[in-house]
């Protein structure tokens, strides 16, 4: 008997272990992954993110760049991460494209991963190489059926705003070009910067400043609206009828996260990116803060990921 009170008194304190609570969460570094390369929104964003909740929490979210396989492998990485808010993921409409485009994951997003908060959204900025003889959308489009198949553009990898974004592009245009995935969007980028790619539909936050020093032609926009970062530059749709196309961020987590480390995570992110000079740091980048609760994520996703199937099937778009 006495022997067995023992092994009750020993096993006794690791009955009483719970997953994180919101009463003592964080209690030490949250990692923050990004399935994306260094310097694109995703991961400007997210370290603004960790800054002020690093501040706000006093222990250090951490941000660790996972890119690779058009996000599935930072988000698969999250995705089989233990549930209990140290380890969170940080997304955008990739992951909801690729339910549709790339079905034979190593996960399914609203099965293994749950929705924690919004970031912000933005339109994306249609920039060609200098020696491309077109300063307008139409001239784009005549070039490109005058040629087809010999222009192309470039994006960060498949499922990505800016794959999807070229493929709407061409179903809506009538157009053949041809997709030319990079790892990242830095090295996207640079092969248009370079003239190695002709086209690339690129976040107007980060693109923008490149089209003013004239380093790529800015064309369009990709808004219904004209951006009031680019007010004189006219959108897609001015030409191509219909055309949206933009990025938004977001923050999920493994599924299992418990509900109150989840609600914590939603209020202390929602407080940061409604501080006033977040808002106006933002603005000044054309980005435009985003605030759900964890249940309008939810509907906000599954609406996303019937929206981007749609394009799928319509583009006939494929990953190779």
């Amino acid at each position: 008997m006495r022997t067995f009170l023992r092994l009750i008194a020993l096993l006794l304190p690791l009955a009483c272990v719970t997953p994180a609570s919101a009463d003592t969460y964080p209690s030490r570094n949250v990692k923050v992954v990004v399935p994306f390369g260094a310097g694109g929104p995703a991961d400007v964003y997210a370290r603004v993110l960790a800054k002020y909740l690093s501040d706000e929490t006093k222990q250090s979210f951490v941000i660790e760049n996972r890119p690779g396989a058009g996000a599935i492998i930072g988000t698969d990485a999250v995705a089989k991460s233990t549930p209990d808010g140290y380890t969170l993921l940080v997304m955008s409409n990739t992951q909801t494209t690729n339910e549709s485009l790339i079905p034979n994951k190593p996960y399914e997003l609203m099965r293994d991963l749950m929705p924690v908060a919004t970031i912000n959204y933005s339109d994306l900025i249609m920039v060609v190489h200098p020696s491309v003889p077109a300063k307008s959308v139409a001239e784009f489009v005549a070039l490109a059926k005058k040629e087809p198949g010999k222009m192309n553009y470039a994006s960060s990898g498949p499922g990505t705003p800016y794959h999807m974004a070229g493929e709407l592009f061409k179903a809506m245009s009538g157009t053949d070009i041809v997709h030319i995935p990079h790892k990242a969007s830095g090295d996207a980028r640079n092969s248009v910067l370079g003239g190695n790619v002709q086209m690339m539909f690129d976040a107007i936050t980060t693109m923008s400043a490149l089209a003013k020093a004239d380093k790529v032609r800015a064309l369009a926009t990709t808004g219904l609206k004209r951006s009031p970062l680019t007010p004189d530059l006219p959108t897609v749709a001015e030409t191509v009828p219909g055309y949206e196309a933009t990025i938004w961020l977001g923050v999920m987590a493994p599924k299992g996260t418990p509900a109150d480390v989840v609600a914590y995570l939603n209020k202390s992110i929602n407080k940061v990116i409604d501080l006033p000079e977040v808002k106006e740091a933002w603005l000044k980048q054309g980005a435009i803060p985003l605030v759900k609760s964890p249940a309008e994520f939810e509907d906000y996703l599954n609406k996303d990921i019937k929206k981007w199937a749609e394009v799928v099937k319509v583009s006939g778009a494929k990953v190779r």
